[in-house]
């Protein structure tokens, strides 16, 4: 109940679209019972006494009318009213999700939360826009029809109200079994989409591997599971209307046998015995219906528990309620004793007590073996996670202080898997400065060496580029990751081994595009790749999430059983070059080195 009208509270600012609806549903019940209590004349007066026939009539064709006015109206704006709730909750739903934290979308799946989004909202939608506009309707309806009831005969009515209380225990008892039943379906669903999200996405893997035949037995038997719990649910729905059916007879068995009690002792007229038996029989429309409204009611309590599940669920990066705008870039970016766990890494630390002071201008390349801290360290900077100790200043500011628009509007991002969206290239380009001109993107193209490849595209920086850029290849999906970082000129560059897996010609294009995007910013590279590495002004050396060595590259390989020495050893197959000596202002300690 608490889920159905929290989600009734989302029609709070539609009140002329709640009142137009209700007051069409009020025209519709009574019009509903006064063409049941026109039958009474009609074997009273027109048949028997012959007199009245065009005044009935006439009463008759407007009642019709008038019940057609307020179904049109009421049916129509309760879908009004329904679609504007479902957009309403649907957007909250996404922009929620949209808030939560990196750690959130690392525990869930792309299919579990776009069946939430779809399915589930779905459901919420049919039951909004048809159930609930129903359940208003025929139960004004039977409103009517009962006082009509009780005005032709106050006795029968109740004889025949008296199995009203029968139905109500199994429609609770079937509503409870129903809400558990949908959830099973729901929950089967998201995990059937979940299947085939994951089977389409790895589309290149599964057909590398012969692997169709597995993924279809794997979709079919989430398919079948979905089809059993389905069936459930058909079971439960099954029954409800043979035992409406069943109560509904009983209900004309007594009003027969009491009816024609009062009609031979004189206290009831044929007419109205006649008029009290068909307000009977409509009755029964609305109670069928309204069983089968209570079945969709229950299966959309179940959809909007999950629903709300989620909007509940509070993971957001929490923004101080006196943030405020950090100002660029201007003299270091200091880590001060950071350590981080994450939340399902059962207390162990990802990173411990690292600190170091970066430099305005300057290139850190950050290595280690893998699981080492690399990627997590740099995201903490745009504050995809918050530290769990320690903190992270720029130039002075704690950053967990500092509005995080303002803080990411600082950052450019080019990862090793690059994200791109099914739009076209100008747009995926321009997509952190939406209001960007032709002329500047195509300045950012042509410094991230990607304009020749754009121009020889069949609608040049109009095409449309496929999801996650498929039709382009890896090295050109890179440079429009660089163009895109370009284009929005941040102060700090963020690279995640943006040049791992790259052909020789790709890798030299992009690395001079990295060249001019790192020109003049803070960098922080995470790279294996001897070239990248060996221009950092410094290179941190993580291991297990500590920093175990920092220095310049030559530095570091004059240590000869040094971690950096090793990781060279392994991973980059290079001679040794003559060491130097670090630049004055490179390295200073302030709580770490200062980079």
């Amino acid at each position: 109940m608490s889920a159905f009208l929290r989600l009734i509270r989302y029609a709070s600012p539609y009140p002329s679209l709640v009142v137009g609806a209700t007051l069409a549903m009020l025209v519709y019940g009574g019009a509903s019972a006064a063409i049941a209590f026109l039958i009474g004349p009609v074997i009273d007066r027109v048949l028997l006494n012959q007199t009245g026939l065009g005044m009935v009539a006439g009463g008759i064709l407007l009642a019709y009318f008038v019940k057609g006015l307020g179904a049109y109206f009421s049916s129509y704006l309760m879908d009004d009213l329904g679609h504007r709730v479902v957009k309403r909750l649907r957007n909250d739903l996404f922009r929620h999700l949209l808030d939560q934290s990196a750690a959130f979308f690392s525990r869930r799946t792309t299919g579990q939360l776009l069946s939430r989004i779809n399915n589930d909202v779905g459901q919420v939608q049919r039951a909004v826009a048809e159930t609930v506009g129903d359940l208003a309707r025929e139960a004004l309806a039977l409103v009517g029809y009962a006082a009509l009831l009780i005005y032709l005969d106050a006795g029968l009515a109740l004889l025949c109200m008296t199995g009203a209380p029968l139905a109500v225990y199994p429609l609770v008892r079937m509503g409870k079994r129903l809400r558990t039943v949908t959830r099973w379906s729901q929950e089967a669903q998201e995990h059937m989409s979940h299947v085939a999200a994951e089977a389409f996405t790895g589309h290149r893997i599964v057909k590398a591997f012969g692997a169709e035949s597995r993924e279809a037995a794997k979709f079919e038997r989430a398919s079948h599971e979905l089809y059993r719990t389905y069936m459930k649910v058909t079971g439960v729905l099954s029954a409800l209307p043979p035992l409406m059916e069943f109560l509904g007879g009983v209900a004309i068995a007594g009003a027969l046998w009491y009816g024609s009690r009062e009609i031979a002792e004189g206290r009831l007229t044929a007419g109205g015995f006649t008029s009290f038996v068909a307000a009977l029989l409509l009755m029964y429309g609305p109670i069928k219906k309204l069983s089968r409204v209570n079945a969709n009611l229950q299966q959309a309590v179940a959809a909007s528990e999950r629903i709300f599940e989620l909007l509940d669920t509070h993971t957001e990066v929490a923004e101080s309620p006196d943030a405020v705008m950090l100002a660029p870039l201007s003299d270091a970016i200091e880590l001060r004793d950071v350590t981080f766990a994450y939340e399902d890494g059962h207390g162990r630390q990802a990173l411990r007590g690292v600190s170091f002071c970066v430099n305005a201008g300057r290139m850190v390349a950050i290595v280690g073996r893998s699981g080492a801290g690399k990627t997590t360290l740099v995201n903490l900077l745009p504050r995809f996670y918050d530290v769990t100790g320690g903190a992270i200043l720029i130039d002075g500011l704690d950053i967990r202080r500092t509005s995080i628009a303002s803080l990411r509007a600082q950052i450019g991002i080019v990862t090793q898997e690059t994200v791109l969206f099914d739009d076209t290239v100008a747009d995926n380009i321009a997509y952190g400065v939406p209001g960007a001109s032709l002329d500047q993107i195509e300045a950012a193209a042509r410094a991230a060496h990607a304009h020749d490849f754009i121009a020889a595209l069949p609608d040049g920086y109009k095409t449309t580029i496929g999801e996650r850029g498929q039709r382009l290849s890896g090295g050109q999906r890179q440079r429009l990751a660089i163009a895109r970082a370009l284009l929005k000129n941040p102060p700090i560059l963020i690279l995640d081994e943006a040049t791992s897996s790259l052909d020789s010609e790709s890798e030299r294009l992009v690395q001079d595009a990295l060249s001019t995007l790192m020109l003049n910013r803070t960098s922080f590279v995470i790279a294996h790749r001897l070239s990248t590495v060996r221009r950092a002004d410094a290179i941190i050396v993580l291991e297990r999430g500590r920093m175990v060595e920092v220095g310049r590259h030559d530095e570091l390989l004059a240590r000869p059983h040094g971690a950096y020495a090793r990781l060279h050893q392994m991973q980059f197959q290079e001679g040794r070059r003559p060491a130097t000596e670090p630049e004055d202002s490179a390295l200073r300690t302030t709580g770490g080195p200062r980079l």
